[in-house]
């Protein structure tokens, strides 16, 4: 499997030209204050979707031959993978079904039946919703979209680096969460083209740790997978990502939920954003290793919003308690 290129990402950015706007990346002097550092949060959490895979999503459907569209996609997601695909397959009027874990986030999982998809609830978790929509992809002859190794995927998501790089080509640090990868492996991929003097570094919850064990073995492994953070649940290492990531990555770090869970009540107090706990895992960072960023000019990326009333509830209380 080819990995993306530099050259990939500009091509995306042509095809994405139309469909999405720039994101904002904004400074806030609460989270300097908080961090002490200088912090630029880049808000993918405005995306149509909610999330950054958006931007992948569109890139691979068009990309996809007319006749490959016409038999449809099927996708495993937590949500926002989902809603990327679905959104995407709307724009491009093809079919797509999606298989959740049972249970899914009410409010992802209605997004994805809005957008026009079939949603489809499988096993308890994402290996068995996996497993369960390779199966059908077989049945019905659909592509099967992995929600990592995808080159058109990477790709596409390259395209708010180039944008993070135009906004702020001074970084020092640029701070990525992980589920699959492949948000920083997009990372590596364009700031070792464009902004080499920027460390990437990638975080992920130490409940689901198997993308940071497999960077830090140097060989994909399975590990429990137990956040609560649904853009992190993932349980394996992927292929393509993993080996973007050991060729560029600066560092892996991992934070804990309750870190997660602190960090989104951050980003609510200091920067009047609603993150979801993906999108909360950069700042999660910076709260559990100030020593790496401190005095640093960071990249904080938001990657989603999407976060649930029960979710937001349980962020809330503890801070109206303290």
């Amino acid at each position: 499997m080819r990995a993306p290129t530099i050259s990939d990402v500009f091509q995306a950015r042509r095809v994405l030209t139309g469909h999405l706007r720039p994101t904002p990346l904004s400074s806030y002097a609460a989270l300097d204050a908080t961090t002490a550092a200088s912090v630029l949060v880049k808000h993918e959490n405005v995306q149509p979707t909610g999330a950054f895979k958006v931007r992948g999503g569109l890139n691979l459907l068009a990309g996809m031959a007319s006749e490959d569209r016409q038999r449809g996609i099927i996708g495993y997601s937590t949500g926002n993978h989902a809603q990327s695909l679905a959104y995407a397959a709307r724009q491009a009027g093809a079919a797509c079904t999606i298989v959740m874990p049972e249970r899914p986030n009410p409010s992802k999982a209605a997004a994805v039946r809005a957008l026009g998809a079939e949603l489809v609830e499988f096993g308890a978790t994402m290996a068995e919703a996996c497993e369960h929509a390779e199966k059908l992809a077989a049945e019905h002859g659909s592509r099967l979209v992995s929600a990592a190794n995808e080159p058109q995927l990477i790709a596409g998501v390259g395209t708010t680096y180039l944008e993070v790089f135009e906004q702020a080509p001074d970084l020092d640090v640029i701070v990525v969460p992980v589920g699959g990868g492949s948000g920083a492996a997009a990372a590596c991929v364009v700031a070792a083209a464009v902004a080499p003097q920027c460390q990437v570094i990638a975080v992920q919850s130490s409940a689901s740790p198997a993308g940071h064990d497999s960077w830090r073995t140097g060989q994909l492994v399975s590990r429990a997978n137990r956040t609560v953070a649904e853009g992190l649940a993932i349980g394996s290492g992927f292929e393509l990502t993993q080996r973007i990531l050991r060729q560029h990555l600066a560092d892996f770090v991992l934070v804990d939920d309750e870190t997660i869970a602190d960090a989104q009540w951050v980003l609510m107090r200091d920067a009047h954003t609603v993150a979801e706990g993906a999108g909360a895992a950069s700042m999660a960072a910076l709260l559990a290793y100030p020593h790496l960023f401190a005095g640093k000019r960071v990249g904080v990326m938001c990657t989603g919003g999407n976060a649930s009333e029960a979710e937001l509830r349980t962020v809330l209380r503890p801070a109206a308690a303290a």
